[in-house]
């Protein structure tokens, strides 16, 4: 099949390239195609501002596009116009792909005290950046109901893995804090991330609307920190004053669907893939 992935960075490359090694014809469009491995036939384009020609073979489409910041006008412009230029662009080349994902996030849930959210949960977000993404995924579903391509919205919870050493380096440098009321963490690893979007794209049954892409273990933060700071001979992170308590919401992600599919992670808990990051496993895609 051929496969156009738009907004080739990280996650998409990775993507690519195993689709690349399953013998498909990979096509990436980013603003800086050079920097595209081998495997991955790249295209220049600026998403937020028109999309070249698009080969009328094309079959599955990747949105993957990322914000340049967190404003909500970087998010409109990656989110709302990109894959609004994508969707018009299909239709100029009069090109119908068999399914379109659209790579989203579980910014889209609200806050919920603990709660388990599943893609039945109603999508109610406080925050600009969920608010952006719902109303992208609403927009992929509206105009694919006009049109024989199944669409595929995928909720990814937070990304981490190679370069992706943020939280690393807090617990490293003494700079981490766990937070005085618990707090769940809903992640991904890069790479489990990546294969999400080629099994939902290529499996043999009809995908459902909606999946939610995070691990088995919905963990709480203070177990993460502590985890990384005993796995790098370093001090545990102090507690937060409660005072001090602040930031993301406390939700429990269920990957019960994605599961439901037959889908197996190479990393299905926040230890499998910190050790791995940990080891030097992998490498961030420019």
């Amino acid at each position: 099949m051929t496969v156009l992935i738009a907004g080739c960075g990280d996650l998409g490359t990775e993507a690519g390239l195993r689709f690349a090694e399953l013998g498909h014809d990979v096509i990436g469009l980013r603003r800086s195609p050079e920097k595209l491995p081998a495997g991955i036939r790249g295209m220049r384009a600026d998403l937020a501002h028109g999309v070249p020609v698009i080969p009328g073979d094309v079959n599955i489409v990747v949105v993957a596009i990322a914000a340049d910041s967190s404003t909500e006008e970087a998010y409109r412009a990656a989110y709302i116009d990109g894959l609004r230029n994508i969707l018009d662009a299909l239709d100029r080349d009069s090109v119908e792909p068999e399914r379109i994902l659209f790579v989203s996030s579980t910014a889209v849930y609200k806050d919920s005290d603990g709660a388990v959210v599943d893609e039945t949960t109603p999508t109610e977000p406080t925050r600009f950046s969920g608010k952006v993404l719902v109303e992208a995924e609403n927009m992929l579903l509206a105009r694919s109901r006009e049109t024989e391509t199944q669409p595929i919205v995928l909720r990814l919870g937070g990304i981490y893995g190679p370069g992706r050493t943020r939280l690393i380096e807090q617990v490293r440098s003494g700079q981490a804090v766990i937070p005085a009321s618990p707090r769940h963490t809903n992640r991904v690893h890069r790479d489990d991330a990546a294969a999400m979007i080629v099994h939902l794209t290529t499996m043999d049954r009809d995908p459902d609307p909606v999946y939610v892409g995070v691990d088995d273990h919905a963990a709480e933060m203070g177990d993460v920190m502590r985890f990384l700071a005993l796995e790098m001979g370093n001090p545990e992170p102090p507690m937060a004053s409660e005072d001090q308590h602040g930031g993301p919401g406390d939700k429990r992600c269920s990957n019960q669907r994605l599961r439901g599919t037959g889908f197996e992670f190479a990393f299905p808990t926040y230890v499998e893939g910190y050790r791995a990051v940990l080891a030097g496993q992998g490498v961030r895609h420019p």
